[in-house]
């Protein structure tokens, strides 16, 4: 299994980001997925800054690590026809080291220009149509396309990279898994959950990486690490189809007040005990995914990077984790 960060535009601002993915670079973890929000969960959390801008600093503060991503939805608010550029000059900042996540996306982001939000099946066959559009632009030349969602009139993107970026493609239910498995180059998923490995696979992903989001809170305690939990990311007691549905961070918050303690516990790995943390990222190998990114909740990402260096990353390489998947 490699071992990843995620990094949460929601909660932190562009320079913090950058610092960030440096500091999990220095630490070893392998790559980060980097959110693409225009709007924050809740009020709280309080940021948002432009992912394409935060990538380009992101690509020269870094060597090694892998970055994409996490991600971005190619559907309303952005053309695809502009991500595909945007993802082109990335992966040649990166010097080959940056992959595109996409999905379907939420109404919190894609609402913003006055769009209407269109249901889960239609949703569904535009990003199949856009990941379409996408590679026929890379294929460099000069290229027009007249679908059902989206024209492109005359159009090439003249700076292209080599090789190109691989997309990945989220999925939290079967029918999305299965798309990723047949036109994707990877699988993104939110939780431990086999069934949709194994529908990627079947799919066409075969052995194409599958990364998995663990939400953790390392702190001194466990009950500080839950209080930091349920201010900074009450939404995982949410769950269900709101999170793609609810338009504004206010309908997050509404939606989060009745949020407990043990809704929030149930779902991530809280505290400074690294066996809570070990058997979160084994679930995770024995679903099948091979690449596990950990989402750090609240504003204390050093003490985490810290904490995974030298008590959760020995453990891992020396269990048998890798070999569970």
């Amino acid at each position: 299994m490699q071992l990843g960060v995620a990094l949460s535009s929601e909660e932190h601002g562009a320079r913090s980001l950058v610092e960030q993915a440096v500091e999990a670079e220095e630490a070893g973890f392998e790559f980060a997925l980097i959110s693409d929000h225009y709007h924050p969960w809740i009020d709280q959390q309080g940021q948002s800054p432009f992912v394409w801008s935060t990538l380009g600093a992101i690509a020269r503060a870094t060597h090694r690590l892998q970055v994409g991503t996490g991600v971005t939805c190619p559907l309303i608010r952005i053309h695809p026809a502009i991500i595909a550029q945007a993802a082109a000059t990335t992966q040649q900042l990166f010097d080959g080291r940056f992959f595109l996540g996409l999905g379907t996306g939420e109404n919190l982001n894609e609402h913003v220009l006055g769009d209407h939000w269109p249901r889960p099946s239609v949703r569904a066959a535009m990003l199949e149509q856009a990941v379409g559009l996408i590679r026929h632009l890379w294929e460099g030349g000069v290229k027009s396309w007249d679908g059902d969602h989206y024209r492109v009139d005359r159009a090439r993107i003249y700076s292209l990279p080599e090789p190109l970026p691989p997309i990945v493609l989220a999925g939290v239910g079967r029918k999305a898994a299965e798309l990723a498995g047949r036109i994707g180059d990877g699988l993104i998923s939110t939780a431990p959950q086999a069934e949709l490995v194994k529908a990627f696979q079947a799919a066409g992903g075969g052995s194409k990486p599958r990364y998995g989001q663990a939400t953790v809170c390392w702190a001194r305690s466990e009950k500080e690490a839950t209080e930091t939990a349920l201010k900074w990311w009450p939404i995982l007691g949410i769950g269900g189809e709101l999170n793609a549905e609810l338009p504004t961070p206010r309908d997050f918050e509404s939606a989060s007040e009745t949020v407990r303690p043990e809704d929030v516990s149930s779902k991530a790995a809280l505290g400074p005990d690294p066996a809570r943390h070990i058997e979160l990222l084994r679930k995770y190998a024995e679903a099948g995914f091979d690449h596990v990114y950990v989402h750090q909740v609240g504003p204390d990402q050093a003490g985490f990077h810290r904490f995974y260096r030298e008590h959760v990353m020995p453990a891992v390489s020396e269990s048998e984790l890798s070999k569970s998947a």
